[in-house]
């Protein structure tokens, strides 16, 4: 703590492991094979991400349709298109596009890594085919311009297909051995399904705890944690921003000096300069899109600890114990249903031969308005640890006015396994001499995340 009630969040190393631990991400399912080191996300370029749409089509980023025409007979509503982007974040994008075309919303499926190449689906409302062919904006491009009847629904799409290049690995005669033990390891078993560190910030992993002030109704806190507070990760410009902010007390000032970038924070700032004091007035001017985000985070949170605090007291990610709930994977695209069933009962001898046959998957709560801890007799124990060790009230998520369809609760799989995960290639490293990078090619579920599958290979 700082003066001013301020936090000031200080990592020993500043290293991606620190990070991870804060998060709730603590544990590696390869923890017996030896790392390969390296770097990730070192360029834009070595991060490549294609959404997959729900029939299974993994998008591609040049794909494009000429020719589009808007119909009224084919009772087309909205326009569908390809969102390209570069270095630059889904919320970002979409902000600068409904800036351009006038519009209050688009639709979309899901968000995209920020430091990548990334194509996905998104829609607007009406017809819009003349304005996005000529659309022009700082690495943002429109591709597949298509008429559709309905838009881009969140979640709708089936996964993320991952073209990624790890640098800065050391020469070793073992490499292709120990990558190729990994490679059938993942495919085969999988790894922690982890909310990985874009769900939190990568630089100021604070989502969480901005989502837990939102849930408990302190207002001042939410604006403190979110404008004030500082980590050693983070830039230093951003810290002195910040910091500044805080000593001059000076809220006109500090609303100046704010980078245009962070229209969040000024938009926070500059309601406060004209309601002195009304916190709750000011926690309003966040679009409703990113106080949801927020709020999953701190469940994101408490799933990562619950995962983490299990593997920790020795039980399996792969062989269910007494006590845990197995969900029936769906016949046609592998998600989790709702048919799930207690392990340590009359149906154990099925569900471990539906687990063989990847037709069902251990299962933990995200916590939501409507989950029942007495459903997960084990997990509900571990989450009942969690929160007497981080003096949360779970009441909380009962209290707060939130929208009971986005945060009734959930299950999510506790191991994600890749699909058709495969080395492209090894070769000298053309940004580090001496030092030798590999290329990598995998898809995974929508909602897993690729870089809790990277950190298994580096460690």
């Amino acid at each position: 703590m700082s003066n001013h009630g301020i936090d000031t969040y200080t990592f020993t190393n500043n290293d991606e492991r620190e990070v991870e631990k804060f998060v709730g991400i603590e544990c590696f399912a390869t923890h017996s094979i030896e790392g390969i080191g390296g770097e990730y996300k070192t360029n834009f370029k070595d991060f490549i991400v294609k959404e997959i749409d729900e029939s299974g089509k993994i998008l591609h980023i040049k794909e494009d349709n000429k020719n589009p025409v808007f119909s009224d007979e084919l009772k087309d509503k909205y326009t569908t298109f390809n969102l390209v982007k570069i270095n630059k974040d889904t919320f970002e994008a979409i902000r600068q596009i409904s800036r351009i075309l006038r519009i209050s919303y688009i639709f979309y499926s899901g968000l995209k890594d920020k430091n990548s190449i990334s194509v996905q689906k998104v829609s607007v409302k009406g017809n819009y085919i003349e304005q996005l062919k000529n659309l022009q904006l700082k690495d943002i491009f429109i591709r597949n311009i298509t008429p559709t009847k309905k838009p881009v629904k969140l979640g709708s799409h089936f996964g993320n297909n991952f073209t990624v290049v790890i640098r800065n690995i050391e020469d070793r005669p073992t490499l292709k051995d120990i990558i190729e033990k990994y490679i059938k390891y993942l495919n085969t078993f999988g790894f922690p399904n982890y909310f990985g560190l874009q769900r939190f910030g990568s630089f100021r992993p604070n989502s969480h705890i901005v989502g837990r002030y939102l849930l408990e109704g302190n207002h001042e806190r939410v604006f403190k944690e979110f404008v004030l507070t500082t980590f050693s990760t983070e830039s230093d410009d951003s810290k002195k921003i910040r910091k500044e902010c805080i000593n001059q007390n000076n809220l006109e000032k500090a609303y100046e000096n704010f980078p245009k970038n962070l229209y969040y924070e000024k938009n926070m700032l500059k309601y406060l300069i004209d309601n002195p004091g009304d916190y709750e007035g000011c926690i309003e001017t966040i679009p409703s899109d990113l106080k949801n985000l927020l709020i999953s985070s701190f469940q994101s949170y408490l799933f990562n600890k619950m995962l983490s605090l299990r593997i920790q007291k020795g039980f399996s990610l792969f062989k269910p114990i007494n006590g845990d709930v197995i969900s029936i994977l769906d016949d046609y695209n592998g998600f989790i249903t709702q048919i799930k069933y207690t392990f340590g009962n009359y149906y154990d001898i099925y569900l471990k031969k539906a687990m063989e046959l990847n037709r069902a998957s251990i299962v933990i709560p995200l916590i939501g308005l409507n989950t029942k801890l007495d459903e997960f007799p084990l997990m509900g124990k571990i989450y009942r640890e969690i929160i007497e060790l981080e003096n949360i009230d779970d009441r909380k998520f009962k209290n707060y006015s939130i929208n009971e369809n986005e945060f009734k609760g959930a299950i999510r799989p506790i191991i994600v396994k890749p699909i058709g995960l495969k080395l492209i290639e090894i070769a000298d490293d053309d940004f580090n001499s001496g030092k030798k990078k590999i290329k990598l090619e995998f898809s995974l579920q929508k909602g897993s995340y690729a870089t809790m599958l990277i950190r298994e290979l580096i460690k």
